[in-house]
């Protein structure tokens, strides 16, 4: 009988240690492999896999530390969405908003690295996905009074469709406020941001070009405003995002001020999370491990690749 027990015991043991494997997150430390590959499958299927939408539910494993990325840029986002804030001493710049607690976590972030959130003069918004925009009204209540935020017309449409719609995470909309246009120049502070309208990942995407500075070196960085075809309404909308993606990699070929480096929406997308750590150990001399542009040529071209047979499947889709 005694024998039994352990068995049965034993069995036990082994299947909730196999229960508890199957809950485990896709990650907890903020890997960008098992990450990278879950929203692979989302934007070639349009499907989101299981463990990824577990793994975007609540969970401590989403809270990364905030750092300097470049003397003026910081990074205050969670593991899998980004926040950037581009500072000078007349003000901030923020991009994107992040979402639910995170929303507060990032504000936390700011403080953490020693500025004040009230100090952000300008809040732009890639697009009105809830991950990017679901943050923006309590911004809007935290914040100062006087602090502007900024979408592309159809971004500020989206935004507004997507807070009413989204059942897993919802929010609220703010009424528009600066209307951003292609090739605009906005500015916060002393930063100037300008929005290039990038369509495909949402019609309203927009995409945004800084300086970040680096001693006496200044690189133009970009931040793709979308990045994936999750969720895709035609081939029409396929086609814009490779129009937009191949608009982007003419402007790291631009002579007169080229874009250099990408700074992400998602950092599992180029690998921020490892490319990060060297900064710890970087050197005096040492080349700067976010500034890569062949990398970031190369994942446009695999954006391209991946988004040239989505087409063929939406095409197909349509014709039947």
């Amino acid at each position: 009988m005694k024998l039994r027990f352990r068995y049965a015991a034993a069995a036990l043991a082994l299947l909730s240690a196999e229960a508890s494997a199957q809950e485990q997150p896709l990650t907890m430390k903020c890997e960008s492999s098992p990450l990278m590959n879950a929203f692979t499958v989302f934007s070639e299927t349009g499907r989101m896999p299981p463990d990824l939408i577990k793994y975007l539910g609540d969970g401590p494993w989403h809270k990364i530390e905030p750092y300097k990325a470049f003397d003026n840029v910081y990074y205050v986002g969670i593991c899998w969405v980004s926040a950037w804030l581009i500072t000078s001493p007349n003000g901030h710049v923020l991009i994107d908003t992040l979402y639910g607690p995170y929303t507060s976590q990032m504000l936390g972030n700011i403080r953490a690295l020693g500025f004040d959130p009230k100090d952000i003069k300008l809040v732009v918004v890639t697009h009105g996905h809830f991950d990017h925009a679901g943050g923006i009204s309590q911004l809007r209540s935290e914040l100062a009074p006087g602090t502007r935020f900024a979408m592309t017309e159809e971004g500020w449409r989206e935004g507004a469709e997507e807070s009413v719609s989204h059942p897993r995470f919802p929010w609220k909309m703010i009424e528009p406020d600066i209307v951003l246009s292609d090739g605009q120049t906005v500015t916060g502070g002393d930063v100037a941001i300008q929005a290039f309208e990038t369509p495909g990942h949402t019609m309203g995407t927009a995409s945004f070009a800084f300086d970040a500075r680096d001693g006496v070196r200044t690189y133009r960085a970009f931040t793709v405003g979308g990045l994936g075809l999750n969720r895709i309404r035609g081939p029409e909308q396929v086609e814009a995002f490779i129009a937009s993606l191949k608009r982007i990699r003419v402007l790291t070929q631009d002579g007169a001020r080229p874009v250099e480096l990408h700074l992400t929406t998602h950092g599992f997308s180029t690998g921020l999370t490892e490319a990060k750590e060297l900064l710890k150990t970087r050197q005096p001399g040492d080349p700067h491990p976010l500034v890569d542009l062949p990398g970031f040529r190369k994942q446009l071209d695999e954006l391209q690749a991946g988004a040239e047979k989505r087409l063929d499947a939406e095409r197909h889709k349509k014709a039947n």
